[in-house]
């Protein structure tokens, strides 16, 4: 007998019923509104104006009835509106593109690798595995002290990345925003690992000579969800100051950073992390609203340091030898799952639609009330968001995400190219990814933005955007020059 043919009718079935499921539910409101209003509606029709105007005076109003329902009313307003959160608009950003004299092709990191641990041939062997399966290109960069044979990690040399990063990404800003130097009112900077005397936000504020009376934050230690961090301080900032631009600063300075010792769990960060910064602009101003990029909806954020494998799991500290390294734990997958869970656990009642929300509470009695073992159902976040911006902290980052989140090749097609194309720039990640999206043309006036980053202590933020207009595919940025190439095909193995 000939094979038969897949039986689609059944898999259609179901796709429409889910999605009768999901209208019914997320619009239960508007279709009972709807036939009230209509019932009302006719009955109004029915009576004749005599009986209309005879209802009206039947309810006896007075002239200080009317006046205290005025006053009433116009308190409730007012109240309401003084109440409310002021509004935080993401007016532009700009990410730092790295100059082509700090890439590091494969052939010259393993090269310098060599000459570097030339009496460590597994180190070195244990890099190239890594690298061979990073989801790293060819074209990411390291600051110049790196590229010495053996690296110079000086306080000079740390200083004059962080200058060139900063500096260019704050330039950049100021040429797409339009805004002058005495406009920021607040100024925050987050590096984790670099933290030097005078703080980086100072050195921002002497380049520029910003106001004296700026309110200026530096954050360190804070790891790779600085960022956000940053962005939730900046919005509780602009709660209780009106009429204000904050800029944030979000970047990683490596040169300091570089590991040289033997210890494969600190070698791990040398193959992934890579220059990069991000400079952003928040504005709570109204007259901002219109030019506006994007507005900010939600920030969650989750941190598991009470649990000490979690506190550890990140953790910078001397080998054998002295020297000082980012150690990465193997159960550092697992702990970020956790803190993943734990998160979207807080963010799944502000986003999803009833329909998930029902769904996810049946699932959860039932498991409570009848059968434990039943297999708990996990929301569908592509209901609720049209793009999500993940961490690139690594492949693995990335695929473990794609898998909890079912989520499609196309959703995290921005995070895998900016990886390949920027490495794990640390806190600025998620905003070359959002560039990505940006230069592809996909971001649509009313789409949701969905940030999530992970961070040692450990901690898992998430930071939810509404865009304000449709964005025109922009003519600069760092993937001015290469986006027509992506997305490129990433094997699983790169053999070197």
């Amino acid at each position: 007998m000939p094979p038969s043919s897949p039986n689609f009718s059944s898999s259609v079935k179901l796709k429409y019923v889910k999605l009768g499921y999901q209208y019914l539910v997320n619009h239960i409101l508007t279709l009972t509104l709807i036939p009230i209003m209509a019932g009302v509606l006719i009955e109004v029709l029915r009576m004749g104006p005599e009986e209309i105007l005879n209802l009206w005076k039947s309810l006896n109003f007075d002239l200080v009835q009317i006046l205290c329902c005025s006053f009433l009313i116009v308190f409730v307003t007012t109240v309401y509106f003084m109440s409310k959160p002021r509004t935080i608009f993401l007016v532009d950003y700009a990410c730092f593109k790295p100059p082509m004299t700090c890439r590091v092709p494969f052939a010259t990191f393993m090269e310098h690798s060599r000459l570097i641990l030339k009496d460590k041939p597994k180190s070195v062997e244990f890099q190239m595995r890594i690298l061979e399966r990073s989801g790293l290109g060819e074209e990411t960069c390291l600051p110049p002290a790196i590229h010495y044979i053996p690296p110079t990690p000086t306080m000079e040399a740390a200083r004059g990345e962080a200058e060139l990063v900063i500096f260019s990404a704050m330039n950049s800003l100021f040429e797409k925003t339009g805004l002058k130097p005495k406009d920021i009112d607040i100024l925050i900077v987050n590096c984790s690992l670099f933290s030097p005397t005078p703080s980086l936000s100072a050195m921002v504020i002497n380049k520029y000579k910003l106001r004296s009376n700026i309110k200026s934050f530096n954050l360190s230690g804070m790891g790779c969800s600085a960022g956000l961090i940053s962005v939730d301080l900046a919005r509780d900032l602009l709660q209780v100051h009106p009429n204000s631009n904050a800029v944030i600063v979000s970047t990683e300075i490596i040169t300091p950073n570089y590991y040289q010792g033997n210890e494969r769990a600190m070698l791990l960060p040398n193959c992934l992390f890579r220059m990069g910064g991000a400079a952003i602009l928040l504005s709570n101003r109204t007259s901002e609203r219109r030019r506006a990029k994007y507005r900010l909806v939600h920030v969650v954020r989750t941190h598991k340091g009470a649990d000490d494998k979690a506190y550890r799991c990140v953790f910078e500290e001397e080998d054998k030898e002295g020297n000082v390294g980012i150690s990465l734990q193997k159960d550092l997958m697992a702990i970020a799952g956790e803190a993943l869970k734990s998160n979207i656990t807080t963010i799944g009642p502000l986003v999803l639609p009833a329909s998930e929300q029902l769904l996810f509470l049946l699932t959860l009695i039932g498991r409570k009330i009848f059968n434990p073992k039943w297999k708990p159902y996990i929301p569908d976040f592509k209901q609720a968001f049209e793009h999500f911006c993940i961490h690139a902290g690594g492949r693995a980052v990335i695929d473990e995400l794609q898998k909890n989140l079912q989520l499609s090749a196309e959703h995290v097609e921005a995070s895998r190219m900016t990886l390949h194309r920027f490495g794990n720039t640390s806190s600025s990640s998620l905003w070359y990814e959002m560039s990505y999206i940006e230069s592809k043309g996909r971001m649509r006036r009313g789409d949701r933005v969905w940030q999530i980053a992970f961070g040692s202590g450990f901690k898992c933020n998430s930071a939810v955007w509404k865009c304000n207009r449709t964005i025109k595919t922009p003519s600069d940025g760092p993937w001015a020059d290469c986006i027509d190439r992506y997305p490129v095909y990433i094997p699983e193995v790169v053999k070197l």
